[in-house]
């Protein structure tokens, strides 16, 4: 039932920055002298490495199966690298979650490199993030047969770089329906949904059509002029609409406004995770009583379109910013159309 798809991006550029807190430490003291046993679950580490040193700065803690973080300063390649040798806890863990808490700079692109204790190179990530130029996160899955370090490799010197959530992974059995869409991605550690994958054709079911509106990313600001926009064409008006994307760096309190045909909607919902995420990041303006927090890396956001907005043939569709989040960007961009079917489920209430 869709016509035609059409998306338009007016870009917007900045970046969000805030003081570190905790110094970058060459050794790190264990929280345990007990290796775990196999059958105990090792501990997951999270690793600050922020380089400014400020007054209030505590000695960092991990696992024991971390042995040791230390900094490589740019010199004649011009590149800083981050290195943490590692050593696996038991024979069961195997393959190694590194998400990586950085700067998505095109200029200074970060990428992971896995050493054996002979110095060859067992696996290369490749350029992390999207170049977006604000901050987000990345997460690899690394083999760790044989693994004794991990670099990490940055342009510059390497202060976009913030920080490494680490944890190992288990295997276990998932059953899911033969005829529901499976996710191929693991989600993020503490997310609240998996990673949205939009789809290259658009798909009916029940009575609902879900069509792409923009599989790539695209960046949005705080004004009409900086958002998103699309255009999508219907051949018949539906009940209900329902918008669906992913929102890198937003203000967690102020989700991005969608208007629809020059009528402001209202703001998404986002799908909001764990706060114990290390997403999580603090601000506090000048003259600020209260902090607010951006999430950075990518959240899920929806918003349900009430059917009285659209109409028959083109509809246009911007997504802008919520209000104190200067730039931001959005990816996975789809819209789903519901429909009467013949086995539709609905009540008839008399009227009071």
């Amino acid at each position: 039932m869709l016509l035609r798809v059409a998306a338009f991006a007016f870009f917007f550029s900045g970046i969000l920055v805030s003081r570190a807190q905790v110094a970058l430490d060459q050794t790190l003291p264990t929280t345990t002298k007990i290796a775990p046993s196999i059958k105990e679950a090792p501990n997951s580490a999270w690793l600050d490495l922020r380089q400014n040193t400020p007054v209030n700065a505590k000695p960092q803690t991990a696992p024991n199966w971390v042995e040791a973080v230390t900094i490589v300063p740019a010199a004649t390649q011009g590149k800083t690298v981050f290195r943490i040798r590692l050593s696996r806890p038991n024979d069961e863990a195997r393959i190694l979650l590194f998400r990586l808490f950085f700067d998505d700079n095109a200029q200074q692109p970060a990428e992971l490199i896995a050493w054996d204790e002979s110095g060859s190179q067992l696996l290369r990530s490749g350029p992390l993030g999207e170049g977006i130029n604000l901050p987000s996160s990345a997460t690899v899955m690394v083999p760790m047969i044989g693994v004794s370090a991990i670099d990490v490799e940055v342009s510059g010197d390497g202060k976009s770089v913030r920080g490494a959530y680490l944890d190992w992974m288990k295997s276990s059995e998932i059953m899911h329906p033969i005829n529901a869409e499976q996710d191929t991605l693991i989600p993020e550690p503490f997310a609240a949904a998996a990673p949205l994958h939009a789809s290259d054709r658009d798909t009916e079911l029940f009575g609902t059509v879900t069509a792409t509106l923009a599989a790539e990313t695209l960046r949005i600001g705080p004004s009409v002029q900086t958002g998103a926009a699309f255009q999508f064409g219907i051949e018949a008006q539906p009940l209900l609409a329902l918008l669906t994307f992913e929102v890198a760096s937003p203000e967690v309190a102020t989700p991005p406004e969608i208007f629809v045909n020059g009528e402001d909607v209202g703001a998404a919902v986002l799908a909001l995770p764990d706060l114990a995420d290390p997403g999580y990041r603090g601000i506090v303006a000048s003259l600020a009583q209260q902090m607010h927090f951006e999430y950075t890396g990518w959240l899920r956001a929806q918003k349900l379109v009430p059917a009285s907005v659209l109409k028959t043939g083109t509809n246009d569709l911007i997504v802008i910013s919520g209000a104190g989040t200067p730039a931001s960007a959005i990816r996975a961009t789809q819209i789903q159309l519901k429909y009467l079917w013949d086995k539709s489920d609905y009540l008839l209430q008399p009227t009071q």
